[in-house]
């Protein structure tokens, strides 16, 4: 990344404060269907210490709860916070930066992240964050979408944008958005803050959709980077992408609805004991 860290991170920060209000509406159908792997593979069951990073409206935080673990959940957003408070008014949510948390070493059994790598200015920092808050035997699980030629609901919006708008608008600089769709570089990158057992595999999601508006309407206004890419376009491209994008989607009608591919990959790995 040659960008200002700084200037990604508030940017990030401001698109989802922006998003917090579409969020449900947008991705939260999609997300929430990899709730059940993520929590799994961090091995979290009855007294369990929970920190969920990028909580959101909280919905792997409740997953949790619900499995009786004892849960923080995490988020630099303000309105998420606060739309997760709502939500589950039981469950503890605080404010805070994934790249520096606010707690003490080895505070807690299991920390999960769903969907949040892609957004951050340093996710390496973010990475050595849960490594440090983790006791010994410790497991980490979280999540990235897989490839845009897998992910296709984001494929086809970024084809659309190359095809008929403008993919060089100036933006913040951040980390690339399907780094971590590799699963060679999620295994350097957590080998690298001291994980062990370090496991990487597909969960193979499609989006169920009512309208072949819907990849647009959830992109364009649930999501940040890509968000901000379509309002950078001119009225008359704009169309032409949406456009595009709904040819795309109705590729995959199935009876009433349209089933997109949205691959997602999910890490896990575990702090190791003192040797």
């Amino acid at each position: 990344m040659t960008g200002d860290p700084n200037a990604f991170h508030e940017f990030e920060r401001a698109g989802w404060e922006r998003a917090s209000e579409h969020y449900s509406d947008a991705f939260a159908s999609l997300t929430i269907r990899t709730v059940d792997a993520l929590l799994d593979a961090a091995h979290v069951s009855p007294g369990t210490r929970l920190l969920d990073v990028a909580t959101g409206p909280g919905l792997v935080a409740a997953a949790a709860a619900a499995r009786g673990a004892t849960v923080v959940g995490l988020d630099f957003s303000r309105a998420m916070i606060a739309e997760a408070r709502r939500r589950h008014p039981s469950i503890v949510f605080r404010d805070g930066d994934a790249q520096a948390l606010p707690f003490d070493a080895d505070s807690f059994d299991a920390v999960v992240m769903n969907f949040a790598l892609l957004h951050l200015a340093r996710p390496e920092a973010a990475v050595a964050e849960a490594h440090r808050v983790l006791r010994r035997r410790g497991r980490y699980a979280l999540t990235v979408w897989a490839g845009p030629e897998q992910a296709v609901g984001f494929g086809m919006v970024l084809e659309a944008v190359k095809a008929h708008g403008n993919p060089n608008v100036p933006l913040p600089e951040g980390p690339p958005f399907f780094r971590f769709s590799a699963a060679e570089e999620f295994e350097k990158v957590l080998s690298r803050a001291g994980f062990s057992e370090i496991e990487v595999r597909t969960l193979p999601l499609r989006w169920r959709l009512g309208s072949a508006d819907a990849v647009f309407e959830a992109v364009s206004r649930g999501g940040v980077r890509t968000a901000a890419l379509l309002r950078a376009q001119t009225p008359e491209a704009l169309a032409a992408i949406r456009a595009a994008v709904r040819r795309g989607v109705e590729a995959y009608a199935k009876g009433d609805a349209f089933l997109v591919p949205m691959p997602a990959v999910l890490a896990s790995a575990t702090r190791p004991p003192l040797t």
